[in-house]
Parts: C-alpha cells; structure tokens; sequence
C-alpha cells in the first residue's frame, strides 16, 4: 500500500484541494467546488467543466467515491452525486500533507518567509 501511495506523489493542487476540502465530510460536486475556492481563500477555483473529470479520476484512481448518504432529503436535490474520501484517499491526503509540512520546515528553518 505504501508504494501505491508513494506513486501518487506529490499530488497535483487541484486533487491535493479536492481531497483537503472532503476530509470534513461527504460533498457534493458543486460543494467541492465551493469549499476548495473557499479555503484557498479564492486564489484556486475548479472550473465546473474539469470538476467532473477530476472527479472520475479521482474515483478510478481509488481516492473518493461515489456515497449513498444525503442530507435532509426535503433540502437536497435527488439528483445530486456526493462524493467522499476512500480509507485510500485518506490515506494518500496524509501522506501529501507530511511531504508539505517536511517542506513547510525546511522552509522556515531556511527563514524564507521572512524575505516575503
């Protein structure tokens, strides 16, 4: 399993947000979309017409799946796919998440934010 993570690495920032912005919880396309411009405070925003194809990808490639779980059902549209991380997703976002903070240190250790 360690090797099939390895090989996934570093992740594009595209699939690293994705992941990031399902770790909280199951979200629909739209609602990946949302959180991943939200907490990237604007500066990525997901083009609805590569949203999907990341998607599948994601999915063929193990990281997410497709859920069965909906909120209020009265609130949601039925037609609504939710999307959430795979124990393998899971584990492939911690894996990119320990390369960035070995990086994150070296980073400060070399005072780099500092000339910013």
């Amino acid at each position: 399993m360690h090797g099939e993570i390895q090989k996934l690495l570093p992740l594009t920032p595209t699939v690293f947000h994705m992941l990031l912005a399902l770790a909280d919880g199951e979200k629909h396309g739209y609602g990946i979309m949302r959180a991943v411009e939200d907490e990237t405070q604007g500066q990525m925003q997901i083009r609805i017409g590569s949203l999907y194809g990341s998607i599948r990808r994601m999915i063929e490639s193990g990281l997410i799946e497709e859920t069965n779980e909906r909120p209020d059902p009265e609130l949601d549209d039925e037609r609504r796919r939710y999307y959430g991380l795979t124990d393998f997703g899971r584990q492939v976002l911690a894996a990119e998440a320990a390369r960035i903070a070995r990086a994150m240190a070296i980073i400060q250790g070399k005072q780099i934010l500092g000339e910013v």
